[in-house]
């Protein structure tokens, strides 16, 4: 999956501000920014998978998708019109880079877990709210028994979940056999360790922790 392109992460702000509109969904987009760029300038290998499961407001996917090379940053500046292959949420059919169609919460993990029993490393990003879908518990608990390493899920914890989880999401993931990790979701070097701090046996999951 990794491309080489001259822009850096320096570079984002400027593809932000081609992106306009009545739905960004700022918030929720620029919650994944730091983690997305980690992952794509740092993390992920040829042969990996990505799925982006928290797919409503994918502007920060959408720049560093254009970042990396994926597809022309012209693109950015028809987000979310009728035309555009960008919309806002990510179509998998139009936009390079994209794996699965999303932005129904509950829907990505699962199909990560599948993913990942096909035998390739498999990254998977969601919501702290949308871990309140069932549908996703149920991935967690089937991957955790089954010991699924290839399986790396990076979860945006900006405190917008309903019903939460006593000890912090992390915990949820370790009561179900997981390796977890809590890290600053802004400190790129601390969220590249905690990506690498998983395996042995085991699936893997991030508690990226963000503010603002």
């Amino acid at each position: 999956m990794a491309t080489t392109t001259a822009l850096r992460y320096e570079d984002l702000p400027r593809l932000f501000e081609r992106m306009s509109g009545d739905e960004k969904h700022d918030p929720s987009s620029l919650s994944t920014l730091d983690v997305l760029w980690v992952l794509y300038d740092r993390i992920l290998e040829d042969d990996d998978r990505f799925l982006l499961s928290k797919g409503h407001g994918p502007m920060a996917y959408y720049a560093v998708l254009a970042a990396k090379g994926y597809f022309p940053e012209e693109w950015l500046d028809d987000f979310g019109s009728f035309d555009s292959p960008l919309g806002h949420h990510p179509d998998r059919a139009r936009v390079p880079g994209v794996e699965i169609a999303s932005g129904s919460l509950g829907h990505g993990l699962p199909i990560a877990v599948g993913a990942a029993l096909g035998g390739r490393r498999v990254y998977c990003l969601v919501g702290d709210g949308e871990l309140d879908e069932g549908s996703n518990w149920e991935a967690i608990q089937y991957a955790g028994r089954i010991g699924l390493e290839r399986l790396t899920v990076v979860a945006i914890d900006n405190s917008t979940a309903t019903h939460g989880w006593p000890g912090g999401i992390e915990a949820r993931f370790l009561l179900e056999g997981w390796t977890a990790e809590r890290v600053d979701g802004r400190d790129h070097d601390a969220i590249e360790r905690a990506f690498r701090a998983g395996g042995a046996g085991r699936a893997h999951a991030v508690v990226a922790e963000v503010w603002g």
